[in-house]
């Protein structure tokens, strides 16, 4: 794992497992860009401080996911789950989110 801490929360809803994943310095914090605003609040994305391939395995088992921060991000692209092609910039974050059908 590198040195910046990342926080995993699952839960299991109708559709399945739903992955919260974004790097512990974004928590509480607010991105704009444009018209886009993005709130990384502690009640969506507030859990557990995880490794890097327990991380991986619950992207990997995940049917949703959202995904706030440089390292969280990365780590999501290394899962496969997500294509560097398709995360998105907000103000200084990067964001990213996967919907398995």
């Amino acid at each position: 794992m590198k040195d910046k801490k990342m926080i995993l929360k699952e839960r299991m809803t109708d559709q399945g497992l739903l992955v919260s994943l974004c790097d512990g310095e974004v928590i509480g914090k607010t991105f704009k860009e444009g018209k886009i605003s993005l709130t990384v609040t502690e009640s969506f994305y507030l859990g557990e401080e995880a490794e890097e391939e327990t991380i991986k395995e619950s992207l990997k088992n995940a049917s949703i996911a959202n995904i706030m921060g440089k390292e969280s991000v990365r780590v999501a692209i290394e899962t496969g789950i997500i294509s560097e092609d398709h995360v998105l910039k907000v103000g200084e974050v990067q964001h990213a989110q996967f919907v398995r059908l």
